[in-house]
């Protein structure tokens, strides 16, 4: 299936402060399912909700998609001592929909993690449209403590692969790493799976909070292909 490309108008930057945006988007009017999502996010595309988007900026390629590659993937030690600490959390795949504790953390994460961030307060329908879609392969990964929910792990499934989408955790559990113990967990979940790689989303280099993305070994980097981001193009 053939798709045509539109450009927004240039926007402030969710990212990096004082500068200025743009993404592309597959047509709207086609209809997108998880064959056609595949073959966009292996170009570097991201979804939120139902909508496909790729930063595209004229003067800046700061935005890097990057993925994981699970054939080759090795915990450093710091990784290996996250998930020695949190092996007494179970896990629990759920389908993506509504839940009011999955919400009530998700807020809670939002003002202690991210206050002022423009996603203060949401609504329900805020949280559902951003998080589900009407065409992805979604499920919410419950992460419990006894019997409390310290965190879920929003992931896509794709054809060959899986994508981070968002993770929430109880921002009262530092010591826990919950969000690298979240990723972790993923990488297993889409091993048994016998999946290849497990998407990220965007790595910004002069954005503190996505630093963490380059802590994973064997991570790949999107720009035309995908090349190792530990050597040269």
């Amino acid at each position: 299936m053939s798709l045509n490309f539109y450009q927004d108008q240039p926007h402030a930057c969710s990212y990096l402060e004082g500068r200025r945006a743009r993404n592309i988007y597959p047509d709207p009017n086609k209809p997108v399912n998880k064959t056609v999502y595949s073959h966009l996010i292996a170009h570097g595309f991201r979804r939120s909700g139902d909508h496909i988007y790729r930063p595209f900026c004229p003067d800046c390629e700061a935005c890097v998609p990057v993925r994981i590659n699970l054939n080759e993937f090795k915990p450093n030690r710091s990784q290996r001592r996250c998930l020695q600490y949190n092996r007494d959390i179970q896990i629990k795949v759920k389908p993506a929909e509504f839940n009011h504790a999955h919400f009530e953390l998700y807020c809670r994460y939002l003002a202690g993690r991210h206050p002022g961030g423009g996603m203060d307060n949401p609504s329900a329908e805020s949280y559902v449209n951003f998080l589900t879609s009407s065409w992805s392969d979604t499920a919410f990964v419950e992460f419990w403590l006894e019997h409390k929910l310290v965190a879920v792990a929003v992931t896509d499934f794709i054809i060959d692969g899986a994508s981070a989408f968002y993770t929430f955790f109880d921002p009262n559990m530092p010591k826990r790493g919950l969000g690298t113990f979240a990723i972790l967990k993923q990488i297993e979940l889409a091993r048994n799976y016998d999946l290849s790689w497990l998407y990220l989303g965007y790595w910004i280099e002069e954005s503190p909070k996505m630093r963490y993305k380059t802590k994973f070994s064997a991570l790949e980097a999107y720009r035309s292909k995908w090349y190792r981001l530990d050597k040269k193009l």
